[in-house]
């Protein structure tokens, strides 16, 4: 039975760039897209309203471009040294994303993750329709994942963590046992337990005792 359990944001966390963005890149929509990204991490706005406002820009694209997407996707440094301590020390690591599944499973794959949880783009005839399958990966959804990996693993909540750096990671850092924020927006490095400012992962270690 794992010892802990570690669960990540996806955009600007785990990976550097936010996916949706590069999607937008190939709609020539990316400043729109951009501009709602920040209000909503900032916790202005809605982030499932959000959500549906930037893929409706990207309705009509085909669907590779999720593969291009993922090419021009840079996993955070120090992903690896994360993912690797947790495990030697007895964890499981999750990531769980406002994001989508077509761009992220890879990188989840690659890494050796535990569980990963993200939005889906609805596609018909190979075309983008502009939204989302299924109910939106929001705050709430990301929480209750978190309780929902750590149940299905057998840890107690009081063994869990959460990493992330904008609004829509602040539930889940509230029911987290640890909430780290990571290279973060103002409003979760007051609210979250510790704050790691360098954009390396593998920094988290040491708020878990298991570095340095």
């Amino acid at each position: 039975m794992p010892r802990f359990l570690v669960v990540l944001d996806a955009d600007s966390t785990l990976l550097e760039d936010e996916v949706i963005e590069l999607l937008a890149d190939h709609a020539g929509t990316r400043p729109q897209v951009q501009a709602v990204t920040e209000r909503a991490m900032r916790g202005e706005l809605d982030f499932a309203a959000s959500l549906r406002e930037r893929v409706a820009t990207l309705a009509g694209l085909p669907a590779e471009v999720c593969t291009r997407a993922q090419q021009a996707v840079r996993v955070t440094r120090g992903a690896d040294d994360l993912v690797r301590g947790v495990h030697a020390a007895g964890g499981t690591v999750g990531v769980v994303s406002g994001g989508f599944h077509e761009v992220l499973d890879p990188f989840a794959a690659r890494l050796g993750l535990d569980h990963c949880r993200a939005n889906r783009l609805e596609v018909v005839d190979g075309v983008l329709t502009g939204r989302v399958s299924g109910a939106v990966v929001d705050a709430a959804a990301k929480a209750e994942t978190l309780r929902a990996w750590a149940d299905e693993d057998g840890v107690p909540m009081t063994r869990t963590v959460a990493v992330g750096d904008g609004a829509n990671d602040l539930v889940m850092l509230g029911v987290a046992a640890l909430g780290v924020a990571f290279d973060a927006k103002p409003l979760v490095r007051e609210r979250a337990d510790v704050a790691v400012v360098d954009r390396d992962l593998s920094a988290v270690l040491a708020t878990l005792g298991l570095r340095g």
